[in-house]
């Protein structure tokens, strides 16, 4: 990883200005924080202590066991361009010592996301292989992307997609493992759970990041162990001031951005 990024660990002072962290401001105390908003996302998701609900979530989307992750290469912030006007917070795990994952929730529509997902994607398999080291150091990388916004590529897709490199003509023979890709469509998962289909596990952690007060996400704490350890934390973490504060700015520069871009109104924006 670049020195520029290693500086932004465990420095949440560089998501927002300090003084502004310390601003007095009751609205919404007991307001459940929203696990949309990328800050609230990699906390509950990316810290060191929530490797149950990760291992979780990631053996849902990926559909397979997975005995042990390593949090402990998570960044605070990075910002991939210099005009980037938020950065991005997201989930990198170490699965097993031998493969990474790096899950990115993307709420604001951004242009030619498919190509952004595969520079994402790049980014973290160079990164495990050092200078003089050979290519057998390598290692099998996954990027996950959340999108709360339709992606027109994968209209005619279901709301979560698996992409590997496959020979074409017999669509039998994998390339390579190396490179898999998954990508999850938030508005496509929520029209299924509005026709009150069959609920898979997956689309039962969605609702929760969509929902987390919702009856349904109570229906499936009683179920599902890592959900409920999942929402004990949100509330814990929703009771902290100076973690609301950060999440509240985060997700103001959110809204200013996906209005920016879609011409829609704070009110629509909040519906999604």
């Amino acid at each position: 990883m670049e020195q520029k990024e290693n500086n932004y660990k465990n420095n949440e002072m560089d998501l927002i200005n300090e003084s502004q962290i310390n601003k007095s401001e009751k609205k919404d105390d007991k307001k459940t924080l929203s696990p949309k908003v990328d800050y609230i996302f990699q906390k509950l998701f990316g810290e060191v202590g929530s490797e149950n609900i990760t291992i979780d979530l990631l053996e849902t989307i990926l559909e397979k066991n997975i005995k042990e992750i390593d949090l402990s290469e998570n960044i605070v912030l990075r910002r991939e361009m210099e005009n980037d006007k938020l950065g991005v917070l997201d989930v990198l795990a170490k699965i097993e010592g031998n493969e990474y994952c790096n899950i990115e929730l993307q709420m604001a529509e951004k242009s030619n996301i498919i190509e952004r997902i595969l520079y994402y994607w790049s980014r973290v398999f160079i990164r495990n292989i050092k200078k003089g080291e050979d290519y057998p150091e390598l290692k099998k990388t996954i990027a996950v992307l959340i999108a709360n916004f339709k992606i027109d590529e994968l209209e005619e897709e279901k709301y979560h997609t698996k992409w590997m490199i496959i020979e074409e003509k017999d669509r039998k023979k994998i390339l390579t493992d190396y490179l898999e890709i998954h990508i999850i469509m938030l508005n496509k998962a929520r029209e299924i759970r509005k026709e009150d289909k069959e609920i898979d596990k997956l689309l039962k952690w969605l609702e929760f990041l969509e929902n987390p007060e919702g009856e349904r996400v109570k229906e499936y704490m009683k179920e599902e162990k890592a959900i409920k350890e999942a929402k004990e934390k949100l509330d814990e973490m929703s009771k902290d001031p100076k973690i609301r504060r950060i999440a509240e700015l985060r997700e103001k520069v959110e809204i200013d951005l996906i209005m920016e871009i879609t011409n829609l109104s704070k009110a629509e924006i909040e519906k999604l």
